[in-house]
């Protein structure tokens, strides 16, 4: 990890990127800190199972900023010797995928039978999760560009794209391949993590970022760095800004097609999600390329570089801080259920509370960004 107080860290990437990272991290932090599970508005959402919902769209999107990125780092990679430049990446990912189990484990103390804090048992922490899911993505993509460049990252999003499909219907469960307790990336999890270490949110042991959806996700990361690779060739222009918004339209139709045969479905990363949501980035690439790039038009864009500069710190704070807030005891309930019955419940509207309280909890996740960004303090893995 580097910590890096000079403006010119910044030097090299285009503003549009850091514009679409920080909307990304700021959407991420919403959907991720509602006041209040239960009383949700849709759009803030995931999809209960196949569909699709623009939280759905998060995810995704951070890996292909990730890939965009790439496409500038990796020019200078490519330079290095191969010890080194596999060093580079492969420790880089190791830290990432560290620090999310580490976020899973926080703050490492749970009340016990007696209600007394004891320290939790790290052999049933989750192993995977969102952290971990970037760095393994990072890395696949990584060594698959190191090593054939752009013509090998086409082939290999399209054979996975095409493999993962058939690898799904045929190691499900027959006559219900892509249910929840049915479908291969369920099976193949159970068997190497184990469900004790796995996640519990949809009622039953379910890694939503678990190994077998890590082969289609590799895709996500492949599209940002070949749309960033685009732009570099070719540059900021109207002719660019056309493609970019032509081939996203045109994924996002494949998808669709694609769906009749194999379902949306964003907690097993199927394939036409893939195409989905690299369409849906390349079209807001696209129009952030056309105002920002384009046509200067960047006044309203400082709040998102804030967010945009320090991603990944920023995004470890939100876990951090509100897991922090929720463990600190008032009478009878903690300080989290405190702030949000005084502050949110006890004026607003059930739907409204929880939505604002998710868009205070951001703005002070960006407040930490901003003072970060006012320092010249750029976090680096």
């Amino acid at each position: 990890m580097r910590i890096d107080q000079q403006a010119n860290t910044l030097n090299g990437r285009y503003l549009a990127l850091d514009v679409l990272r920080g909307m990304t991290l700021a959407f991420m932090v919403i959907v991720n800190t509602p006041g209040d599970w239960s009383t949700l508005y849709a759009p803030l959402a995931h999809a209960d199972w196949h569909g699709f919902t623009p939280t759905d769209l998060v995810f995704p999107t951070f890996l292909f900023v990730v890939g965009n990125a790439m496409s500038f780092a990796l020019k200078k990679m490519q330079d290095m010797r191969p010890g080194e430049f596999y060093k580079k990446v492969v420790t880089r990912a190791a830290l990432i995928f560290a620090i999310g189990w580490l976020l899973n484990a926080f703050p490492f103390f749970e009340p016990n039978e007696a209600g007394q804090l004891a320290f939790i048992d790290l052999t049933e922490v989750r192993l995977l999760g969102v952290l971990q899911r970037i760095a393994l993505s990072y890395l696949g993509a990584a060594l698959l560009l190191y090593w054939g460049g752009i013509k090998l990252g086409w082939i290999f999003s399209i054979a996975s794209l095409i493999l993962y499909w058939p690898i799904l219907y045929y190691f499900g469960t027959a006559g219900d391949p892509y249910s929840l307790e049915g479908n291969a990336a369920l099976h193949l999890d159970l068997a190497v993590i184990g469900e004790k270490r796995m996640y519990m949110g949809e009622g039953i042991p379910f890694d939503p970022e678990g190994i077998l959806s890590t082969l289609t996700s590799i895709v996500n990361v492949i599209g940002g760095y070949l749309a960033g690779r685009f732009i570099q060739k070719n540059g900021n222009s109207v002719p660019v800004v056309r493609m970019l918004m032509v081939m996203g339209i045109l994924l996002i139709g494949l998808s669709y097609a694609w769906d009749v045969l194999c379902p949306i479905n964003k907690k097993i990363w199927t394939s036409p999600y893939v195409l989905l949501t690299v369409g849906w980035d390349l079209v807001l690439l696209s129009v952030l390329v056309f105002v920002v790039e384009v046509n200067k038009i960047s006044s309203w864009t400082y709040f998102f570089q804030a967010f945009g500069r320090n991603p990944l710190i920023l995004y470890v704070c939100s876990g951090i801080v509100i897991a922090l807030i929720s463990f600190i005891p008032i009478g009878d309930s903690n300080l989290q259920d405190v702030i949000y019955a005084k502050g949110f419940t006890s004026w607003l509207e059930p739907k409204n509370a929880s939505f604002l309280f998710a868009i205070a909890y951001m703005l002070l996740i960006w407040s930490i960004g901003f003072l970060m960004d006012k320092n010249k303090i750029y976090i680096k893995v």
